[in-house]
């Protein structure tokens, strides 16, 4: 087709991110910036950030984001597809207000945003969302004109997303001892949230136990097994299990953490583990401490041969699908017909975010959504 890279109606894409310190004076900033509201004291929030000083105090996730946007700039330009990328953060720089005040001044006016999550959820879309409706309401203040802003579908069950991460476990089960690698598990990571905003994760329709968080995150783990047993010829036992779980210890969140089921593992005579951090696109902190520090200390306390495998980053095979989602959401915005891809049960996400859709704690206004305040 001659328009089968033409973005209209959109003029930019925004990657939006979460942010994190470059250096050890950073660190406690950035966590008041997380934890904004909370009243945490900077004694506790200085605890907190010992994860980052054991790295130097430098997250790896705005490098990671870096090198995402060349490769996004890279694909674009060999695909001919004319469209400036910017990049802004939640809770760092460069800050999302001043990445869409620069967008303004150069004259952007339909925006797409690619959030560096790719399931649905309250931390994972809904204050995403909620963080341009931020933005957008200090512009307003300040008397700019207002971009329309769209935000790019869930992608978690895309090839491009899937494929990278099918490769990474397979390379990680052959880096096992010969001995014990037919028996290895595979345990699937993700982020541990409550159990409340997982069971309301979602359109409305999804509400219930795990709501959208974990039926999406079970179906991409449902495909990659299903990849590696195709290739291998050998069905790997694997089970769905959390990390990083933070907050008052009363409130439930979801279970098993990784290292209680390593442990369990191990009890029960598992001769290897592959860890897969299929909840996180990229490598930062809470894969760099959580799975590669924490829970692989755990398994060698246990003796348990363990591999971490890799997160997509910037795979030229990720950069690919992310073009496909701006042409496929262009399509459909300019009323021409499109067929989503996507793999497994569950079809493609949603392209705007529903009423009810994954709720906040407190309402808030959230951009991008049936609900938006900004038309």
């Amino acid at each position: 087709m001659s328009d089968a890279l033409d973005a209209t109606p959109y003029d930019a894409l925004l990657l939006l991110s979460f942010g994190g310190p470059e250096g050890p004076d950073d660190v406690v900033p950035f966590l008041e910036n997380v934890t904004r509201g909370r009243g945490i004291p900077k004694e506790r929030l200085k605890e907190v950030g010992q994860h980052y000083f054991l790295f130097g105090g430098v997250s790896p996730i705005n490098d990671q984001n870096r090198a995402l946007l060349d490769a996004l700039r890279k694909d674009f330009a060999e695909h001919g597809l004319d469209l400036p990328i910017y990049w802004g953060n939640r809770n760092w720089a460069p800050y999302l207000t001043d990445t869409l005040r620069e967008m303004v001044a150069e004259g952007r006016r339909r925006i797409l945003v690619l959030a560096t999550s790719a399931y649905a959820s309250y931390s994972g879309c809904r204050q995403y969302r909620e963080n341009l409706a931020d933005s957008l309401a200090a512009l307003a203040a300040e008397g700019l004109e207002l971009p329309k802003i769209d935000k790019l579908r869930h992608y978690f069950n895309h090839p491009g997303f899937l494929d990278p991460m099918i490769d990474g476990v397979l390379a990680s089960l052959a880096d096992l001892p010969e001995d014990v690698r037919a028996g290895a598990h595979i345990a699937f990571t993700t982020h541990s949230i409550p159990t409340a905003s997982a069971d309301t994760s979602g359109p409305v329709e999804t509400h219930g136990e795990g709501g959208a968080y974990v039926e999406e995150h079970l179906d991409v783990a449902e495909l990659i097994a299903a990849a590696v047993r195709e290739r291998t010829g050998i069905d790997h036992p694997w089970r769905l299990v959390y990390q990083s779980r933070s907050g008052a210890p009363q409130i439930p969140w979801l279970e098993p953490d990784i290292c209680d089921h390593l442990e369990a593992l191990h009890g029960a005579g598992v001769p290897a583990v592959v860890m897969a951090p299929i909840g996180f696109v990229s490598d930062h902190m809470e894969v760099l401490y959580d799975l590669d520090t924490e829970a692989s200390a755990k398994a060698g306390e246990l003796g348990l041969p363990v591999r971490r495998s890799v997160t997509v980053g910037d795979d030229p095979r990720f950069a690919a699908a992310i073009r496909e989602l701006v042409l496929e959401r262009a399509a459909a915005e300019s009323g021409r017909e499109v067929t989503p891809c996507a793999l497994g049960t569950l079809g493609a996400s949603h392209n705007l975010c529903p009423v009810g859709c994954c709720p906040a704690r407190a309402p808030r206004p959230a951009a991008a959504g049936a609900d938006s305040p900004y038309a």
